[in-house]
């Protein structure tokens, strides 16, 4: 047998040095394609349009959002257009044209759309059903006619708002999940913070449940990045802003 050369046995060694030192983070990648999804937060002042984006990148299957923009809609909450509904969309196309052009137009129909109208709506649905139908009827065909994938527009319970409200607040916490030392997704290990929200008419308290005997039937669960998540919203009517204001008027005058 013969033997390699000397200089080839160097440049060999030389080689697997540098693969060992080279990390595979240093090895450029084609970035994951990055997609879109919108929603409009109809609330009792104003209607804001939120874009958020995300990757092929998911913690125990369920995707990792950031919110990227955000374009307030000009004028009033959806609920005062309930005399004019034929209005209400044409208020919304401002931002729905601005949001094509934030979004690439390869992407507008793989591009969920979403609206939630949120207390003055649904206490106009309480009163006004009828008005509340005309109201989210404009909408979806405003909605509809725009190049995005539209997944429908509803007035949203409070305990349904109150969850959402639960999920954001702990997911900016980061107490869903963290980054270990490999840059990968794991579990926190943290505890879920509860969520105190004061309204005009009422005050809701909204928090996490450890054993599932706790669980009202009012109760929601939720399965989130590989972890059930069982939530609770109790309500407290009567201890909103207005009633506190009225009540201290009313000592005042007394």
């Amino acid at each position: 047998r013969e033997l390699l050369p000397p200089w080839l046995v160097i440049v060999a060694g030389l080689t697997g040095i540098v693969l060992l030192c080279v990390s595979t983070k240093d090895v450029p990648l084609a970035p994951p394609r990055t997609k879109y999804g919108i929603v409009l937060d109809a609330g009792p002042s104003r209607t804001i349009l939120f874009i958020y984006q995300w990757t092929a990148t998911t913690a125990n299957k369920t995707g990792v959002i950031r919110g990227c923009s955000s374009c307030p809609v000009q004028g009033l909450g959806v609920s005062s257009y309930s005399d004019s509904p034929q209005k209400v969309g044409k208020s919304l196309e401002p931002c729905l044209n601005w949001a094509q052009k934030e979004i690439l137009a390869e992407q507008h129909s793989q591009t969920p759309l979403y609206l939630g109208a949120t207390p003055s709506t649904r206490q106009l649905n309480l009163s006004h059903p009828t008005l509340s139908d005309g109201l989210l009827a404009a909408l979806t065909v405003t909605l509809k006619s725009s190049p995005f994938s539209f997944q429908g527009a509803q007035v949203l319970s409070s305990p349904d708002k109150e969850t959402f409200n639960w999920v954001a607040v702990n997911y900016v916490l980061e107490n869903f999940f963290k980054y270990d030392w490999r840059g990968q997704l794991v579990p926190s290990g943290k505890e879920m913070a509860g969520v105190l929200s004061v309204g005009g008419t009422s005050t809701q308290l909204t928090f996490h449940l450890e054993e599932e005997s706790q669980l009202p039937k009012e109760g929601v669960r939720l399965q989130l990045y590989g972890q059930m998540h069982r939530v609770y919203t109790r309500q407290c009517p009567c201890h909103g802003t207005d009633q506190l204001r009225r009540r201290l008027l009313s000592l005042l005058i007394q």
